[in-house]
């Protein structure tokens, strides 16, 4: 099984990869620092175009996954968000503005 990246550095480390390609990042809602779930929230130019959760997979280790299929507005995200936070107000929630969203999101399974 693969050692658990702290969550508070890895969302510190999708920030700065964001900021390194030229986006932005913030955290719209700190979890626990250690083991809290992250979600994150994919905008390309403002407008928001996936949420993504780091899933445990079968292997141990982790893999991010798409949420947010079909979500048609920016109140459609934060909803969802909303109701992730009620169930796991540890999660974290972090929103990315990129260059590409879907180029962005294949690479995050890099960083953990």
């Amino acid at each position: 099984m693969t050692p658990r990246l702290a969550s508070a550095v890895l969302v510190a480390a999708l920030i700065r990869r964001a900021q390194a390609e030229g986006g932005f990042g913030a955290v719209l809602a700190k979890g626990d620092a250690t083991a809290g779930a992250v979600a994150v929230i994919l905008a390309e130019r403002g407008r928001k175009a996936a949420f993504l959760e780091r899933m445990l997979q079968p292997d141990g280790g982790y893999a991010w996954r798409d949420s947010g299929e079909g979500l048609d507005s920016d109140a459609a995200y934060d909803d969802l968000l909303a109701r992730r936070r009620r169930v796991d107000p540890d999660l974290w929630a972090v929103e990315l503005d990129v260059a590409s969203a879907e180029r962005f999101a294949a690479e995050m399974n890099a960083i953990g």
